[in-house]
Order: C-alpha cells, then sequence, then structure tokens
C-alpha cells in the first residue's frame, strides 16, 4: 500500500522569420495560461501525496497503542500486563478469540474434556458450552460471520458451529496435515498443523489455496500452534516456549518475537499449569489477550520495544527442533 512522470519540450523558434506569428501572438495568452496550469500540477500532486501520508500515519500511530511506539530495530518485543481477567483453571487452552462485547471465545483440548465455549471477558464466566465427543482433542478456533470453525488434533475431522448457541452445524474434512491452529482477517483462514507451515486456506470451500513455510533469517520456525490475526499479521504461538512469532502472512517470514517468560512465572503459582497458548485481538480498542493451557489467568498485555539489547539468543528460545507425534 507511482505516479507518472510528465514531460514538457522547449519548443523556442525566432518569430521574425514566421509568417504565422500574427496568429501565434493571439494565441500566446492561452497557451500562457496552459502552461501555467500545467507548471501547478508537480505542486498540486506533491500536496495530495503529503495529505495522503498524514493520514496514513494518523492511522497507524492509532492502531499502535497496544503494541508499543517505538522503533525497535531487532525486532524483540515484551510485554506489560495491562489488565487481567480470570480464566478457567480447567481448560487446556487450544484456541481464543474475542467477538465484541467482552465476549471470548475458546476451544479447549484433552480427550473427555474438550469443548468449545462462550466466555464472558470480565469475570472469566462460560456463558455457553458444547462438549465434544472425547474422542475429539480440541484444537484451534476462528469464527467467520456466523460459523464457529474448529480443528481437532490427529484426525482431519474439523468442526463448525453456530456462534449464536454453539450447535453444531456440520463436520468438515480438515485440509492441513493435522489440525492445530485457525485465525482469519476475514477474507481467508490461516491455519497451522505444528509444523513450519503457515496455511491460507479458503473460508468457503475450506480448500487450501496457498501455503508458506515460516521461516527467520531463513531458518525455519517450527511447532507453529495458536493462531491470532493481528493489525496485518499473523501472530502464532510457538509450542513449549514463551514465544509469539509475529508472521507475514503474505510469505511467512518473521517480522519479529515477543517474548513473555513472566506471564508464565506468575502462573506457575497454580497447580498443573501449563505452556503459553491462547492470543485474541480486539481490533476496535486494539486490546490483545493472551492466557495459557490450564492458566487461572487471562491477560490484556501491551507490546513494547525492549529499552536494552536482547541479553538471550531468540532463536535457541524460539526455535525448537520440529515435533512429531
Amino acid at each position: 500500500m507511482t505516479t507518472p512522470s510528465l514531460r514538457r519540450k522547449n519548443n523556442r523558434r525566432s518569430t521574425n522569420s514566421n509568417p504565422n506569428n500574427s496568429q501565434k501572438n493571439q494565441m500566446a495568452p492561452y497557451a500562457s495560461s496552459f502552461y501555467s496550469k500545467f507548471r501547478m500540477s508537480p505542486f498540486l500532486i506533491s500536496a495530495v501525496l503529503f495529505m495522503s501520508v498524514l493520514i496514513l500515519l494518523s492511522v497507524s500511530l492509532n492502531m499502535r497503542s497496544a503494541l508499543g511506539s517505538n522503533p525497535n530495530v531487532s525486532g524483540i518485543y515484551s510485554v506489560d500486563a495491562v489488565n487481567q481477567y480470570p480464566h478457567d483453571p480447567s481448560a487446556f487452552t487450544q484456541g481464543l478469540l474475542y467477538a465484541g462485547n467482552d465476549t471470548l471465545f475458546e476451544s479447549t483440548g484433552l480427550n473427555g474434556h474438550s469443548s468449545v465455549r462462550r466466555v464472558a471477558l470480565a469475570t472469566g464466566k462460560v456463558e455457553a458450552i458444547h462438549s465434544m465427543h472425547r474422542s475429539y482433542f480440541g484444537e484451534g478456533l476462528t469464527l467467520f460471520g456466523e460459523r464457529l470453525i474448529q480443528v481437532a488434533w490427529l484426525t482431519k475431522t474439523g468442526f463448525i458451529y453456530d456462534r449464536n448457541n454453539l450447535s453444531n452445524i456440520k463436520t468438515f474434512t480438515n485440509p492441513m496435515q493435522d489440525g492445530w491452529g485457525l485465525t482469519t482477517d476475514e477474507k481467508i483462514l490461516f491455519g497451522s498443523d505444528g509444523t513450519s507451515t503457515l496455511y491460507q486456506i479458503d473460508p468457503h470451500t475450506l480448500k487450501v489455496v496457498e501455503k508458506h513455510t515460516v521461516k527467520y533469517k531463513g531458518n525455519e520456525v517450527h511447532n507453529l500452534n495458536e493462531l491470532e490475526y493481528v493489525n496485518g499479521e499473523v501472530w502464532a504461538n510457538v509450542w513449549q516456549t514463551d514465544c509469539i512469532a509475529r508472521i507475514s502472512g503474505k510469505d511467512g517470514v518473521v517480522l519479529g518475537w515477543i517474548y513473555l517468560p513472566q506471564l508464565r512465572l506468575v502462573a506457575t503459582g497454580h497447580e498443573n499449569v501449563d505452556v503459553l497458548n491462547g492470543i485474541a485481538w480486539d481490533p476496535k480498542q486494539n486490546r490483545i489477550f493472551v492466557t495459557g493451557k490450564l492458566w487461572p489467568k487471562l491477560y490484556e498485555i501491551k507490546v513494547n520495544a525492549m529499552k536494552k539489547p536482547f541479553s538471550g539468543d531468540i532463536e535457541s528460545l524460539c526455535m525448537l527442533p520440529p515435533t512429531h507425534f
């Protein structure tokens, strides 16, 4: 998200030897007016471009409030928890999304405990729930229109629900190798299967239309888990790490890392707490929420450029060897 360059020829000739000089002299005022307008056009173009840049800058600053405002050459970010909310400590969170009106939808895993649920943000109360058959292990979840679309682990079966009552409308065949994460930009679905592949899926046919290998500095990023579309990027939890990869949905390149081990350390005070998993974005208020499997809290976070150079090796912290099941 080029303007043609125009050139004017300089065509001066002597007026003394031309029999048509009187006619040309009569046309001179009109020519002068034309060329004057012509000379003004670059200034008009410049003014329009300048105003466009100002408008885009204003929109960008507004959208970046939750992402911090300082440039970050290293591409590594930390977070501040600006709010915290109750979260069901028995929920093995596998998918999370914000649906407006301080309402979340969440997909939980574990055979015999998997579900899709509607949750009140402020209280953590489960307002509605659909319990899955014990043979299924719930995974990624996204909302497209009025349909909640869910994938499951170690099966090609996916599920579609009515967002209003969580009734199971139908099943579909998951086009990925496995079901881990799902999100959408409201045009296309993005999916992950626990590998380094980021899928683009047609939301109507539920067929893969494109896919990219996610890489950071030329190296594959494996174990992509829960996904969220945030302000033009695809954010991915990386399984078994305290990292969120900020990925370009266009080509799979990692644009930066969010490193948030402090949230897991806070959560570990609760028995049986598991890994960081679950990202939700409120685009209207530009709020970002994160939680984890069996975490008792859900956090609203602000992403900040690190004030000091990152002392660790982000690749060893966030890029683990591939996992095979």
